[in-house]
């Protein structure tokens, strides 16, 4: 098995400077681009990064270019580094600083609910890189702290190393055409970062995202800069394909992870962009990246069951998705917080897999199981169904309450936009009887929905998700 392109470097910023004379490498983000050969020698920390050494450091930038940089130079230089997405609520922030024992604060602006934190060390940056004689010490493999993106209560603290991150990360053959990288998600979460290692070990360009960007102007941005391989969620994929400017990008590679992948969004970008290859991933925070499926079906063969893929295991335990991998996290941090591998060194993931002969489907988060009299409904399962409707765009099947059966399923329905603008009440009843009958030929009586109403959008999360629990 190829090794990783970090095996013989301990930092980010080791593999950097080696590399220095890489191609076109460089970040774009959505107000300031950054070359990279330019940090090898240079910093954004206006000579104060000596005071973060050896330190906790919670990294709290608004700004994801900001955020990337301050990565590479610290990687080595604190003892730990935890990743803070902005849409973390406030409220959670104490929780978190204790959790990684954090004693200073990287971020780019002054903000109020750091100051209240107790922390006594904040240091303000910016993405402007600035040329310096001196480079500090690396004497540390630095903790990495990712947080969870659970839609409901405070996140968890999960602390990886460089290498589990990076496991995954294959050096590119000499041969293969020039990538420039993007990703609709944010690089302070796990699908992210890896897409961010990917541009750093792989000496690519990389076009990232802003939360308050609208899709258009993003996708705008991803063709002036040629961008050949994206990721992102299937709600991203969605919102993108929906977008007029869904025509201005030609990507080589589409990639989805982080939600089920269904067979209509798969064929939906298989359409809109028919010289790229369509595929779809298993990663988690806590499991690292699984596998990744890549013939453009739903689902993933049963025999990735049998065969370990780039030495990763997976099973299934009581319905549940279980990885062992070089990729799993250390632990989780802070008090009475649970194990995260088994005893067999497998995480499970509590997403719940289906079995249809020699192929397995993903049927949603154990937490999420709609209970019929007795009889299990996984949410995505039916969505899965629905989607297939050549006039829907998303769907989201949830309980609700019976007397009889504790619940029965209903769904919520976004229609094609010639549909919400110029469908008259007749075609959007017809719409709904096919939907209907499209579940009645291919799901059990109880998964069919009781009721379908059309609805003008559905919340996504910040980290690009159906909102589940809105």
């Amino acid at each position: 098995m190829p090794s990783s392109p970090l095996q013989r470097n301990a930092t980010l910023s080791d593999w950097l400077r080696e590399n220095a004379s890489a191609p076109n490498w460089t970040f774009w983000g959505a107000h300031a681009s950054a070359s990279l050969h330019m940090l090898a020698a240079g910093s954004i920390f206006a000579g104060r990064v000596a005071e973060l050494a050896g330190r906790s450091v919670l990294l709290a930038t608004a700004d994801q270019l900001t955020a990337a940089l301050a990565l590479i130079e610290l990687d080595g230089v604190a003892r730990r580094l935890t990743l803070c997405a902005p849409d973390v609520a406030p409220e959670h922030l104490p929780a978190i600083v204790a959790d990684a024992e954090a004693d200073a604060i990287v971020s780019d602006r002054a903000a109020p609910e750091h100051e209240r934190l107790g922390v006594d060390l904040r240091v303000i940056c910016s993405p402007e890189i600035r040329p310096t004689e001196t480079q500090p010490p690396r004497p540390h493999r630095s903790e990495w702290i990712l947080l969870t993106s659970g839609t409901t209560g405070a996140p968890k603290a999960v602390m990886h190393s460089l290498a589990s991150l990076t496991a995954a990360i294959k050096p590119r053959g000499g041969a293969e055409a020039a990538i420039t990288w993007a990703t609709f998600y944010d690089i302070r979460r796990y699908g992210g970062l890896q897409i961010f290692l990917r541009a750093v070990l792989g000496g690519a360009p990389l076009v990232l995202s802003d939360a308050k960007e609208p899709v258009g102007q993003f996708l705008a941005r991803l063709a002036a800069h040629g961008a050949t391989h994206i990721t992102g969620t299937p709600s991203h994929w969605r919102r993108a394909l929906w977008s007029p400017a869904a025509g201005s990008i030609a990507p080589r590679y589409v990639r989805m992870s982080g939600e089920v992948a269904d067979q209509a969004i798969i064929d939906n970008l298989r359409a809109a962009y028919p010289h790229a290859k369509v595929g779809h991933a298993y990663a988690s925070t806590e499991a690292g990246v699984g596998f990744h499926v890549d013939d453009e079906r739903e689902g993933f063969p049963a025999n990735f069951l049998r065969e370990p893929r780039g030495g990763v295991e997976i099973k299934i335990e009581d319905g549940s998705l279980c990885v062992r991998s070089p990729g799993t996290a250390t632990r989780y941090l802070g008090k009475g917080r649970r194990a995260v591998v088994a005893d067999d060194g497998f995480v499970n993931t509590g997403d719940m897999i289906i079995m249809r002969g020699e192929r397995c489907f993903f049927g949603g988060r154990a937490g999420g199981i709609i209970n019929v009299g007795g009889s299990k409904v996984h949410p995505e399962e039916v969505e899965a169904v629905i989607n297939r409707h050549p006039d829907v765009r998303l769907s989201l099947v949830r309980p609700k309450k019976n007397p009889i059966t504790g619940s029965v399923v209903i769904a919520e329905v976004v229609l094609a936009e010639s549909l919400v603008g110029n469908g008259t009440d007749a075609r959007k009843s017809e719409v709904k009887g096919e939907i209907l009958a499209l579940c009645r030929e291919n799901l059990t009586q109880f998964k069919v929905p009781v009721a379908i109403s059309f609805v003008p959008s559905l919340a996504m999360t910040n980290s690009g998700k159906l909102a589940r629990h809105a």
